[in-house]
């Protein structure tokens, strides 16, 4: 039996969404986005201490990869494992699955096994990432639609706040395991919430095609980059590298041609500028891919402790969260392309000042600089990121068609992270033990990246209307 909800006439109110009935609906929604969203941020806060305690700092950039890897694959399945299992169903094997997985990171006495963990965690975490957005057709009623996308999506921008604060708060005191159990009991609690709250959905079986080759070539990509950055420098580091390069091209290749891939195919077509899009949105992922890795520069070279260093490793998305709110505002087509031309300048030009105010013994001006360049960085992104999803709508004259262009950019940033934050592990390896070497290499090289994606951002932009 389905609990269907008739359509209904007239603009709900936060009022309406936040209080009775919808509440905990609600609150299972944005709680298990922000459960997925605030995750990101406390480990990175907490891995300089966890690298202290348990060593594998050869294998720092894994723990993203792993996670963002395990998310990949289970966002592709949302929509099977809700038709299968119902929305409470679902729902309890997501948080299940996260809370199992911060209960391994919390025991871990070694990476590989906190690395088994991370991946435990992603596998749920990509299910409550896609799920809060799907559910709200179905767990609420039309007027309140609205305003619960605006509430499921806030909860990134809690999660950049929350995140580093709280794992900043852990690490502080060395408490890192039990920031790992506090997940777990935080996605515990949300299940019993989602049992009593959550509506009878229908359940069946889907006849949704799982692009399992397109996953394969990437998943397959990213772990061969990821074992180069841990191969002693030599030929076995240039082989495993050059594999991840030509799996990825294969990905692309096979994305091109086959009609159950990841892209739609309208990113292909050579008229439109949705391929430009993505890979401006890929150009993005690569400065994002940095934020790992701010917090071990902060605590390494800055002698910060581990809350401020937390906190700046996450000014990169203070920057992005708080400028796209007034780029968003910018209505006219031509200021729209201009914004989405100039972010990746202003994003390459962050990283690289922050880069080269990488010094041994910095004053207390230069570690205010790192967080101003890095908030400018993420500035680049703001200013850019909400009109690459017009520009996505506007790639075709199709409406179902320009509604998956867009809804494909979240899946494009996810992969193009996993691929970032593995090359910047690589980098931040060669480069050691010279800490100031490392960020500085790191920095460098993605500036590099970024000042050059406006060869993508430019056509991008076409996808806006005048």
């Amino acid at each position: 039996m389905t609990d269907s909800t008739p359509v209904q006439t007239g603009t709900g109110t936060w009022r309406e969404l936040l209080t009775g009935r919808n509440a905990p609906i609600a609150l299972v929604l944005a709680g298990g986005v922000l459960i997925e969203a605030s995750n990101v941020y406390l480990t990175t806060s907490l891995l300089p201490t966890i690298v202290g305690e348990i060593g594998g700092m050869e294998l720092y950039a894994w723990t993203m990869t792993a996670f963002l890897l395990a998310s990949i694959v289970t966002s592709m399945l949302v929509s099977r494992v809700l038709m299968r299992w119902g929305a409470t169903g679902a729902y309890l094997i997501a948080l299940g699955t996260f809370a199992l997985g911060s209960l391994i990171c919390a025991a871990s006495p070694t990476m590989p096994v906190l690395l088994t963990g991370r991946a435990v965690q992603g596998l749920g975490g990509g299910l409550l990432a896609g799920l809060g957005y799907v559910m709200l057709q179905r767990a609420l009623p039309e007027r309140l639609w609205a305003r619960g996308a605006a509430l499921v999506s806030a909860m990134w921008g809690v999660g950049n706040i929350l995140g580093p604060l709280v794992g900043g708060l852990f690490a502080q005191f060395g408490a890192w395991r039990l920031n790992f159990i506090c997940l777990a009991g935080a996605a515990v609690l949300l299940s019993f919430v989602a049992m009593k709250a959550l509506p009878r959905t229908e359940r069946g079986r889907s006849e949704e095609v799982v692009p399992w080759v397109s996953l394969g070539l990437v998943g397959s990509g990213v772990i061969a980059i990821a074992i180069a950055s841990v191969l002693p420098v030599g030929l076995g580091t240039v082989l495993a590298f050059a594999a991840g390069v030509v799996l990825a091209l294969l990905f692309i290749a096979y994305e091109k041609r086959s009609t159950k891939g990841i892209l739609p195919r309208i990113a292909f077509d050579p008229r439109s500028p949705l391929a430009a899009v993505y890979l401006t949105v890929a150009v993005f992922a690569f400065a994002i891919g940095t934020e790992a890795f701010v917090p071990l520069f902060g605590q390494e070279i800055g002698l910060m402790g581990p809350l401020v260093a937390g906190l700046l490793g996450a000014a990169l998305s203070f920057g992005w969260s708080i400028v796209q709110v007034f780029s968003a505002n910018v209505s006219s087509a031509a200021a729209q392309r201009s914004l989405i031309v100039v972010g990746p300048v202003v994003v390459g030009l962050g990283l690289a000042a922050y880069g080269a105010l990488q010094l041994n013994g910095p004053s207390v001006t230069v570690l205010v600089l790192w967080f101003v360049t890095l908030f400018c960085a993420g500035s680049g992104i703001g200013l850019a990121f909400p009109h690459l999803t017009v520009a996505a709508l506007g790639s075709t004259t199709d409406e179902d068609e320009g509604a998956k262009a867009a809804a494909a950019i979240n899946t494009v940033l996810i992969i193009a992270q996993a691929f970032s934050a593995t090359l910047a592990g690589m980098i931040v390896n060669f480069a050691l033990p010279d800490m100031v070497h490392a960020a500085r290499t790191l920095m460098f090289t993605f500036a590099v990246i970024a000042i050059a994606g406006t060869i993508f951002s430019r056509r991008a932009g076409r996808g806006i209307e005048a």
